[in-house]
Formats: C-alpha cells, structure tokens, sequence
C-alpha cells in the first residue's frame, strides 16, 4: 500500500471533508484522513487505482488539488490564484464578496432600519440592486451547494441557497404579477447573502488564526541561504540561494541574526542557536564543533560553517510539521456524534423548514408571505458547521501550541486521554536524571589497565547511557577484538573472544551467583569469574522535583518503574517525593507491570522512547523525551524534544484543556442550534438577523478555541 498526502483547496465546513471522505471510500482507498482547516488529505491506495484518477473525481466535486511543488506556497501565503482570471480575482475571496455585496445592499438596509426613501421603495429599484447580489450569493452559494449534494453530503450553502432563491422568486413573482405590495422580499435576499458572506469572512479570520502556531512553523522552511563554492582558483566563494535548492553534502555559512536553512552539522565555528521556534526553549543553546543544528533555527551571536545534513521532507521541522498535521487529520471518540449529525443536519433541517411553512400558513393562520419569513429563517439560522467546527478548531490551536513549545502529540486521540490520566509512570535513567553518568569508584581484581581495556571493548557496543560514559572514558586503540557480541535486554553486555574466553558487562543479576555485593552499577565478568566493578553516578534533573510535585497537586499518583538496583532506584524515589518505587525490573517485565497498572487507571508512561519501547506501548499514553533530531523514530504517541521533562505539565495541562474545549465548543453547536431553529420557527427573529447570527456561531467557536493559546493550563 501507497500512503498519497494531498493538499485540497476549497474545504470550508465538515461537510465538505466529509464528501470528500464518501468519495475516497466509495473508490476503495483505506486509512482517510481529511483535515478541512489545514486542507490536508492523505490516504492509503494499493497500485491498481491510479492517483490522477483520484485527484479528477475529488476536483469533479468542485476543490482544486494544490500540485505538490505548491504546497509551501499554499501553506505560506495561500497564493493560489495565479492563473485565475480578472473577474475571479476581483470576488475571490469572502471579504470581497461582502464588500461587493455590501455595496448594493446597503440602499435596502437604509428601508429595513426604518429610512424611507421613496424611489428606494420602487421594486424595480430594488430588484436592480438585489439582482448582481443574488447572481454573486448563487455563484457561491449554490454552486457550492450542489457540488454538495453530489458528494452526497449536503452543507450549509443549500440551506442559505434555498433560502435566497425562495425569497428572490417570491419578490419577483410580485414584481411580475404587478402585486409588488404583498410580495416585496428584495431586501431580505440581500442581506441574506450579503451577511452570511461577512460571517463567512469572520469565520475565516478567525480559524486562521487557530492556525496561526503551525504557520510560523512553516514559513521557517522556505528562507534564503550563504552556499559556500569553490571558484577556480580554489579560493571559497559565497552565492545566495534559496534553501530549497541545497542538497545533502553542501556547505554553508551561517552569520548572526540568519536562520540556519536546513538540518546540518557544524565544521567550523561556534555560536550561540535559538531553537525556540522548535523546541520551546528560549535560553539560546551553545553549538560548537560537531554539534548538529535544526533547520528553521537561528544564529543569536556568532558564525558557522555547517555541512548538510538532510533536506525537504527529511528535515527535523518537515517532520514535525507533518506529525501535527497528521494529528490534525485525526478524529478522537468526541466528534463521531457531531460527524453522524452534521451528515444528517440539512436534510432535517429542510423538513423543519417545509413543516414551519406548513404550520404556521395551515396551524397558524399567517399569511403565505410571513409562514415563508419564518420558513427562510429556520434556514438560514440553522448552522451545520458550528458542529464541525468545534473539535478540529480546538485540536488545530492545542495542538500548535504544543508543537511551539516542544511537545509534539502524533494523534489527536492523546489529546482526550490526557483529560483521564490518573497515575504517571517515569523511568529512572535518562528520565528524571540526565541520563549523562561519571565514574565514581571502581576496582579491578586483575591488572587495573587491562580491567579498563575489557570493560572499554565490552561497553563500546552498546547503547546504554551507563556503558556510553564508560567508553567514552576508557577509549583506548588497543580494544580486544571478539567473535562474537550481543546485548542482553536489562541485563549487560555478553562476548565471547577469539581465544574461546566469554566476558560479560552487566548488572547485579548477572553476578548475584558469584558475590552478595549488590550495590554497584556495572560488573565485569571473565569466563564466568568476578574481576572488577565499577560505580557511576547520574545527576538528578533540576526540573524533576517540581514537576512530581505538580503531578501531587493534581491527585496524580507517580512511580518510579526502573531496572536499575532497587537502593539506587528508591534513593532517587525518596529524593522526589515519587508515591511508589518499582526496581529491578527487565523490559519485559516493565511492559508486564505497566499493562497491569494501566488496568487499575488510565496511564501515562514517560521514557526515553527506544528502551522503553514495549512498556511506552501499553500505557493509555506513551510520552517520550527525545533528542529532536530523532523525533521521528520515536514509538510513543507525545514527544517532549530536547528531553522537556519541564514540558511534561504543559503536555497534561494542553490535552486536558483542549479537550475541554471542545466539549464547550460542542456544547454551545448544539444548543445554538436547539435553540435558534425553533425562535426562527416561531417567527420571534427575522431572517436578516438569522443570517447574521448564524455568521457569528461560528466566530464563537474559533474564539473560545483560540483562547487555548494564552489559557493556564498548568
């Protein structure tokens, strides 16, 4: 299977993602994921079904496949409209329709606020104005609307279509029929149209800006860069391209105040990085020969040569960028109700209207011209977005807030976990210290520098961080070569020589036969004899103690689960204040005890993302602190970059408040609509203000979700 990402145009509500989602399925693609604030779709195809094939039916439903080679142009700036002609580009946008609109309409709001102005009440006056409003409202609106029902979705703009073609036909049937008196509606088709395009507008506005922390991510990836070439003398020159045009194995130079234009690694030079933008972390960071550097960062102080490392889709921010959209496309448990309704909404919302007209020109008693204002209101009033809007709104802020501050969530299903989470897991090594040890003690009961060189060659295979500072320590040319070496899981370092001799590097199990001494951290072990020991210690993060107490203040239980000696691990237990101490533990053993205690409560499980691997995956949330240049191999569903261990609050607090968000937002869709289809059904609000009311529901839902990005949420 082909997983194909795609960007569409042209999505305005939930209903459009979910023609586009019936159309996907209908042709047999799996795994569909549409995100219609982002526009992002991806989908998994086998080869048989061609992607041209897929890309012509999703434009036969009316929205535009952006090519692949425009994506940063429509993620930046949304310039799309290049090869449009003028007349397009004059009412491309809401805000244009408005004003245009607006300009005609604005004669008949003077009639309906109570001006009279007598050549105004001429309906051939009037049906001159309202005409090149009514042609621009169904240009939009009912093209939008039929290309809906096609999809087998139905959206809003059938109902505001529906509701301007009634009131404009009956307004005309009047003019023809010389009865101008009883049937002059011209006004309210106007003002119809004319406000729904404002509210569309500030529906526009507003869920831009929910976008607005993963747009500053991705306007970082296109910048310009100082490419260092050699002319033909030898002598190094510097040209000025764009970032997009370097490869793999270039050399640039990067000067104070520029940002770095791709992932790189320094050859000369040092400076001091902001990695803000990606990280969170404000305090610049000091890079010096070696170190690696984060495209979309930048020089604070300072001057580099870097090599680079990795490019385009294969770049630390593409690959943040993508898990958040990926997250984005995502759906959690809350928004399959909204979903199953808003398929349903018009079609009910149609009913109600016809049973309105009915009843209240039948049941009522009213005239066919206020049954029919009354009908045209519960249309227009009506808004099946509001439903659709509320969960991707609140994801795409929580979720871009997150990524601005280091903490990236993979799917959207995190988020509503987090709200449950009752008890947080930590591993010791790596975790809640840093995982950067030194040798404190050791002794060698054979010759102290061939006790080195053995423990050296053993430790140098593998990738604990215990064994890391050991060779790195005792790096010395003469290694002992072996036939064959593996590393055992929880317990060591196990090899077997070339003269026959087997040689072991490990924990207290692998010498608990050969001496009662458990407090030492490694054991080294010939052909099955005890030759030495060796002590190390690993700092404490000064962070740690303050987030377990969080945690505390929260009623979140904490335990400390490690494989590591039970005095070591329950020392560091008592220091933070953890509820419970677990030691000792192989990684299988680890997966075993979180699965049963993730039975007893929801869990979260934080590691380091490789070790903790099986254990991470049995948690209800696995959150893994990582390095950000390995961001995407993790197997946990957050990633705290650049090991936040701080940003481990933030991540509770972000998941829990989003998801409170977005039962407000569901919960103000629902009763909006609860509540304003039946005042309109009644005849207690006009369709004007209907149209202006329904604008604003949405506005409502982006706001109270944009409020995410100041809200405490720790």
């Amino acid at each position: 299977m082909e997983t194909v990402n795609m960007k569409i145009k042209g999505m305005s509500c939930t209903n459009c993602a979910l023609s586009i989602n019936k159309y996907l399925e209908k042709e047999g693609l799996q795994n569909i994921k549409v995100n219609f604030i982002g526009g992002d779709v991806s989908f998994d195809k086998d080869a048989s079904i061609p992607k041209e094939k897929i890309k012509r039916g999703i434009e036969r439903l009316g929205y535009e496949v952006v090519p692949e080679e425009h994506h940063h142009m429509h993620e930046e700036h949304d310039h799309m409209h290049m090869h449009e002609d003028k007349s397009k580009k004059l009412l491309g946008n809401n805000f244009r329709r408005f004003i245009f609109c607006l300009v005609f309409a604005a004669p008949l709001f003077l009639h309906m606020l109570g001006v009279h102005i007598s050549f105004l009440m001429n309906e051939y006056v009037q049906l001159g104005l309202t005409l090149p409003v009514f042609i621009v409202g169904m240009l939009y609106f009912g093209k939008s609307g039929i290309r809906s029902l096609l999809g087998g979705v139905p959206n809003m703009d059938v109902l505001v279509s529906i509701g301007s073609i009634a009131s404009f036909a009956y307004s005309l049937y009047g003019t023809i029929t010389g009865q101008p008196g009883q049937f002059m509606f011209y006004e309210t088709t106007a003002t119809i149209i004319t406000l729904v395009f404002m509210g569309n507008w500030l529906e526009d506005k507003s869920v831009q800006t929910t976008q607005s922390a993963l747009k500053k991510l991705a306007i970082t990836q296109k910048t310009m860069a100082n490419k260092i070439v050699r002319d033909e003398s030898g002598q190094e020159q510097t040209i000025h391209i764009e970032n997009t045009q370097l490869k793999v194995g270039d050399t640039v130079l990067i000067k104070t105040g520029e940002p770095v234009p791709m992932d790189a690694l320094i050859t000369w030079g040092e400076a001091s990085v902001n990695e803000a933008l990606l990280t969170g972390e404000s305090v610049p960071v000091e890079k010096n020969l070696h170190d690696k550097l984060i495209g979309g960062s930048s020089v604070e102080s300072g001057t580099l040569k870097a090599k680079i490392t990795a490019v385009g889709k294969d770049t630390v921010l593409s690959n943040i960028l993508r898990m958040v959209r990926d997250a984005q496309t995502e759906k959690p448990p809350v928004q399959q109700l909204a979903d199953k309704i808003s398929a349903v909404f018009v079609p009910v919302v149609l009913s109600i209207a016809v049973i309105t007209f009915l009843a209240n020109y039948f049941l009522g008693n009213h005239a066919a011209s206020a049954s029919l204002l009354r009908s045209i209101a519960v249309l227009v009033i009506a808004c099946p977005c509001a439903m659709g809007l509320a969960t991707p709104a609140a994801i795409a802020v929580g979720l871009g807030r997150a990524a601005r501050n280091g903490v990236l969530f993979k799917n959207a299903r995190s988020l509503e976990v987090f709200n449950n989470i009752r008890q947080v897991i930590f591993d010791k090594t790596g975790t809640l210290t840093t995982g950067k040890f030194t040798i404190t003690r050791y002794k060698f009961f054979i010759d102290e520098e061939q006790g080195k060189r053995i423990a050296y060659s053993l430790e140098k295979f593998s990738n604990h961080p215990i064994a890391k500072s050991i060779s790195a320590l005792w790096k010395t040319p003469n290694e002992i070569k072996w036939s064959n070496i593996d590393e055992v899981k929880g317990l060591g370092m196990k090899a077997a020589g070339l003269n026959g001799s087997t040689y072991i590097a490990g924990s207290y199990n692998t010498a608990k036969h050969l001496t009662n001494d458990a407090s030492h951290n490694v054991y080294i072990i010939r052909n099955n004899e005890l030759i030495g020991w060796i002590d190390v210690a690993d700092e404490i993060r000064q962070e740690a103690k303050d987030v377990i107490a969080m945690l505390h203040s929260k009623n979140i239980k904490t335990i400390l689960l490690s494989g590591d000696g039970k005095d070591k691990t329950e020392a560091v237990g008592a220091q933070l204040g953890i509820d419970e101490v677990i030691a000792e533990q192989t990684p299988e053993q680890k997966s075993e005890c979180v699965a049963k205690l993730n039975a007893i409560a929801p869990t979260a499980m934080v590691g380091d993302g490789i070790n903790d691997a099986p254990a991470l995956a049995k948690a209800s949330v696995g959150i893994s602190l990582s390095d950000a240049s390995h961001i995407a191999v993790q197997s946990a569903q957050v990633v705290l970059m650049n090991n936040g261990l701080k940003n481990l609050p933030l991540s509770l607090g972000l998941g829990k408040h989003t998801y409170i968000t977005i039962k407000q937002n569901l919960f103000w869709a629902f009763l909006y609509n609860v509540v304003a289809i039946p005042v309109a059904a009644f005849g207690f609000l006009t369709p004007t203000f209907g149209a202006l009311v329904m604008g604003l529901s949405d506005v409502v839902l982006a706001i109270n979700s944009v409020r995410l990005n100041w809200k405490k949420v720790v």
